[in-house]
């Protein structure tokens, strides 16, 4: 059932066009004399035509069609406007304003019949076309929506297989990753901004893959010349991923590089100094390294987590970036949860009996 407004001050008039009406199929009008009454009408009604005259007191047609354009919806909706033949400049202003086609004074019947009946179709084929445009749009998010899980099952999947090389865990992957978006929610960041870190941020360590075994899974003290081949991890990961369109693995290579950045310069492996470290490069940092402190691994043991809250406050603005640090350790509540939650499990014996003290005070980070 479609809707028509009909708006005539003369009752007389009035009364043939719901006439008229009537003789439409599938049709219902509603009438008024008053036309701030018919546009209070229609801001809380959707409509499919409405037929106005232009000579009304309080406000005339064209003052109208500017108000009722104006409501939610409404300017789709197509508009007839009844003038006088002499009344071409007010056409013109009409069709300017937004009205659809015009009927002259006497209304003819069949000449109403015809063009309201053309205004409907239209009405009806633009409401399918809208239609058609969000299940396209609802379609599309989908589709992108897939397209992006699997993206993602992909670079999980990469980042476990990394993970087998080293002693991090899924548990290390997913805290670093929550306590990342944690710092992003922090400094008011998009929320897109906020669930990109969340996945990116797994893949900090991912050039690990290159490293030689003799060097990744030392355990003991890394010598120099080793260490310098170990910092080829950030430069590693980021060659990796750089080459992909994807927003998801671009983000991914710019955390690689830059993760282990520090805010004084001294860090690796451009030596960048302050903000000219990627924001997302700072972030990760306060979470990886935060992390690494209070994980156990095969060459040391967990941090308590006040230690490293102290540790992270003590390098502001030499290792981390303070702004980083101070909305992580605002948001300390949520801390303890994502700890609590992504706990790792009870490490074997064979791997806890190794703890050299000479690795664990090495480097706090992995």
């Amino acid at each position: 059932m479609q809707s028509v407004l009909l708006v005539d001050d003369n009752p007389v008039n009035l009364k043939w066009l719901e006439m008229l009406v009537q003789r439409l199929e599938q049709t219902q009008c509603a009438s008024f004399t008053d036309p701030l009454a018919a546009l209070e009408f229609a801001r809380s009604r959707p409509l499919d035509l409405v037929v106005l005259d232009y000579q009304m007191p309080e406000m005339n047609g064209l003052q109208f069609i500017a108000a009722f354009g104006a409501l939610e919806g409404a300017a789709s909706v197509p508009v007839l406007m009844i003038t006088a033949h002499d009344e071409k400049e007010v056409r013109y202003r009409a069709l300017e304003a937004g009205a659809y086609d015009f009927l002259p004074k006497p209304v003819d019947a069949s000449e109403f019949l015809a063009r309201a009946r053309n205004l409907l179709k239209l009405r009806e084929a633009s409401l399918r076309l809208a239609d058609h445009a969000a299940w396209l749009t609802k379609e599309v998010a989908l589709a992108t929506h897939e397209i992006r899980e699997r993206e993602r099952e992909t670079v999980m999947a990469l980042v476990k297989a990394a993970g087998y090389r080293d002693y991090e865990t899924g548990a290390h992957i997913a805290r670093v990753g929550h306590y990342a978006q944690l710092i992003a929610k922090g400094l008011q960041l998009p929320a897109q901004d906020q669930a990109l870190l969340l996945d990116a941020a797994a893949m900090h360590d991912i050039g690990k893959v290159g490293i030689p075994d003799h060097i990744l899974l030392k355990p003991g003290r890394l010598d120099e010349a080793e260490m310098v081949i170990m910092r080829e991890h950030a430069s590693l990961g980021y060659d990796l991923l750089k080459a992909s369109s994807s927003r998801l693995l671009q983000a991914g290579a710019t955390i690689a590089l830059s993760h282990h950045e520090k805010f004084d310069g001294s860090g690796y492996p451009q030596g960048l100094l302050g903000d000219t470290i990627p924001l997302f490069g700072r972030i990760v940092a306060v979470a990886d390294v935060f992390d690494a402190l209070t994980s156990e691994r095969p060459y040391k043991k967990p941090w308590s987590l006040d230690a490293a809250a102290d540790y992270l406050r003590a390098q502001c603005g030499l290792h981390f970036d303070p702004q980083c640090v101070d909305v992580f350790l605002a948001a300390w509540p949520e801390v303890l949860a994502i700890y609590q939650r992504f706990a790792d499990e009870p490490m074997p014996a064979a791997h806890a009996a190794l703890e050299p003290p000479a690795v664990a005070a090495q480097a706090p980070a992995g």
